[in-house]
């Protein structure tokens, strides 16, 4: 395992604590129902809300946009790189998330994490629509 440095870990303490409320009001309030039409569709039975944007005061970003990426059952959203660091939470459904190094199994009320430039994929394995409840974090 790689050491982190007194700065990283600083860095990491200050953005979880400044997301860490996004999710928790974001998990605790009850998914949005959306239309099979709502949103931008970006995969087959896979479709983008935007939820709203807001300032950051974290010094690393500028602002952080939340969006709600809505899976039908069974869709697929295929490997992608990530343009910036995210923070998700599941907020509805239950996926398998691939990684370039990893894979792993999600259910509603888990967060995970994406880096900028690296890759990933989700499948909603669950029988209901799935969401994720994206903070992408806008660099500054």
């Amino acid at each position: 395992m790689k050491t982190m440095s007194r700065r990283s870990a600083i860095a990491l303490g200050v953005t979880a604590a400044a997301v860490t409320p996004l999710f928790s009001f974001a998990a605790s309030a009850k998914t949005k129902r959306y239309g099979p039409k709502d949103g931008k569709e970006i995969a087959p039975g896979v479709r983008v809300v935007e939820v709203g944007t807001g300032n950051a005061d974290i010094p690393a970003y500028k602002s952080i946009s939340i969006v709600d990426v809505v899976f039908q059952p069974g869709a697929h959203a295929p490997q992608t790189v990530m343009d910036n660091d995210m923070v998700c939470t599941i907020t509805s459904g239950a996926f398998t998330i691939k990684k370039a190094d990893k894979e792993f199994k999600l259910k509603t009320g888990d967060m995970y994490t994406c880096a900028k430039g690296k890759t990933d994929e989700a499948t909603n394995t669950s029988k209901e629509v799935g969401v994720h409840r994206i903070a992408v974090l806008i660099p500054a």
